[in-house]
Parts: structure tokens; sequence; C-alpha cells
């Protein structure tokens, strides 16, 4: 058991380990949003009245909501399961989580303990309720809550699990170059540690490589020689956009939040 958490804690604080895990979620998220996409926005999902909700305004969560039950309730079943004992997972609703019905596994601490419980996931679920879910979404009610709700859960995760991986990348960054953030962390100087977390370079070579996965994954595969469709499942700009605007400033948000208690 020891050689296990060894390897898991090896996995997780190695730089190259991180960017490829990064880059796979990449995939996880597009095909999470490309499977909401095959769901109109179902709008009654997400009322907690008669108002009738329009497509441009889709409503925060609320706990008379058809959604919020479907999230709290398959929380707390994934808790049980042993789904929040792992430091990359955070729940959108972790007030009263069941405990889970298996011990946690016996491995190393990965990330400083008092960051390890930044949790943004309101802001996040904010995000994809009001922002993201019209852009994919298109208008209409079909009347399958079940399924599109199931489908909003994985968007959630997948979005969540990146976003917060941050604390992961921040533990690497901090741990290979101690020197370099040390003094904004003492000063709590939040502009000079996102200076040195930025790189414009980089996330402009993510934006690009995420629309471009999308053109990919978006596309209905045929046989035909002519294989130019441009109807795409998912707009692949809007994945972009989904990137440049909330993924990466939101990820580099968790990161400055993470080393601001590092020395804590």
């Amino acid at each position: 058991m020891a050689h296990q958490g060894s390897s898991y804690l090896d996995s997780l604080l190695n730089l190259e380990s991180v960017r490829k895990s990064l880059v796979r979620q990449e995939d996880s998220i597009i095909f999470s949003l490309i499977e909401r996409a095959k769901y109109p926005i179902n709008s009654a999902l997400y009322e907690d009245d008669d108002d009738k909700i329009s497509k441009d305004d889709p409503p925060a969560h609320s706990s008379a909501s058809l959604f919020h039950f479907f999230i709290r309730e398959s929380e707390a079943l994934q808790a049980k399961a042993g789904r929040y004992t792992s430091p990359e997972e955070n729940a959108f609703f972790p007030d009263n989580l069941p405990s889970p019905l298996l011990p946690p596994p016996d491995h190393t601490p990965v990330l400083h303990s008092p960051g390890a419980s930044i949790n943004i996931n309101e802001k996040i679920l904010n995000l994809y309720l009001k922002t993201l879910l019209p852009l994919i979404a298109a208008d209409g009610d079909n009347g399958n809550y079940a399924a599109t709700a199931a489908s909003d859960l994985n968007c959630l995760q997948t979005l969540s699990r990146r976003i917060h991986f941050g604390k992961f990348v921040a533990e690497v960054k901090f741990r290979d170059a101690p020197e370099d953030y040390t003094p904004a962390i003492r000063a709590k100087d939040r502009e000079a540690l996102m200076k040195l977390l930025t790189f414009e370079s980089v996330e402009e070579m993510i934006k690009k490589r995420v629309e471009k996965k999308a053109m990919i994954f978006g596309q209905d595969v045929d046989l035909k020689e002519n294989d130019s469709n441009s109807n795409y499942k998912v707009d692949p700009s809007i994945v972009s956009k989904l990137y440049g605007e909330w993924v990466i400033p939101l990820t580099k948000s968790v990161q400055v939040e993470y080393l601001l208690r590092r020395l804590d």
C-alpha cells in the first residue's frame, strides 16, 4: 500500500504528468459538452416556480428545482462510493455529504492542507447555467430531464476537476521553485503571483488546441471522400472562448488562492 501511495503522489506532483492530465481533461470537457448539446435547453429542469425561463437567462440553482435535487442526490451517492476522498474531486454541495462506505485509500497527502479545501464550484455552477449552457443548448423542451441533468452533471464535474487541478499545478510549481513564489506569498501579492503564473503563449496554444479538438470530435464521420463537414455538434469557437475567458482564468485564480495559503 505504501508503494501505491508513493506512485500516486509521484504522478500528481510531476510537472509532465500534470500537463498530460490537463491535456486529457480537454477531451473529457469537449465530449461532455457534445453530449449536453444533444438535448435542448429543457428549462423546466431548472425551474423552481411557474415562471417561464428564457434561453437567454437560465436560472442559477435553487433548492426547489429538479436540477438541484439531481445534483445533490447524485453527489450523495458518489460520496458513499468514495468519490470525494480523492483530492482531485470537489463537490458542488459539500455540506452534509454522507461518509464513504469503505475506508479512504492510504495515500500520502498530495496537497498542502490549508489550500486543499479551496472550492469555487458555486462560481463554476453559476457560470455554467447562466453563460455556457445557453451557448451550447438549442431552444426547446423534449421532456428528457433525467438524461439532461446527467449530462449537466458530467459537464460540471469535468469542468470542476480541470479548474481545481490548479491546486496541483500550484503545488508542483511551488516545489520546483519556492524561491520564485515565497516573496509574493509573504507579501500577499495576488497580482505578482498572477504574473508568475501567466504565460500568454501557452494560453494561446491551449485555446487553439481545444478549438481544433472540438472541430475533430464534433464532426459526423462518414466514409465519403469529401469530409469537409463544417456542421459541428458544438461550435469550436465556443470551446476556445470557454477556455480563454473562464477555464484558464479560473484555474489561475485557484492557483493564486492555493499559493497564498502555501506557507500557512
